[in-house]
């Protein structure tokens, strides 16, 4: 996936994430749950009503799935999360409610 500087990456993020909750079978409860509750702190976040809590929440959600699912599909799904997490920290910070 290419990008260029104007996108805002929460945003990406809970695009790529949306669609991981959409696809997931729901078969096996890490993937299933995960993939919905990452979607709904991505969901607050990027309308401004996250919190640091909230941010804390989404990455250990994600931290929790990889490699405890039935398929690849949660193994990709925390990626969108982890990556962006890691690389754009600050645009996660500029849309948490202080």
């Amino acid at each position: 996936v290419v990008m260029d500087e104007t996108v805002d990456m929460v945003w990406a993020a809970l695009k790529m994430e949306h669609f991981f909750m959409h696809e997931s079978c729901g078969k096996c409860t890490p993937c299933r749950e995960g993939t919905y509750w990452m979607d709904q702190l991505l969901q607050r976040i990027y309308a401004g009503e996250g919190t640091q809590q909230d941010l804390d929440v989404l990455k250990g959600v994600a931290s929790r799935i990889g490699g405890r699912t039935l398929c690849a599909l949660g193994d990709f799904a925390i990626n969108p999360v982890l990556g962006t997490v890691r690389h754009f920290y600050d645009e996660y910070e500029a849309k948490i409610k202080k």
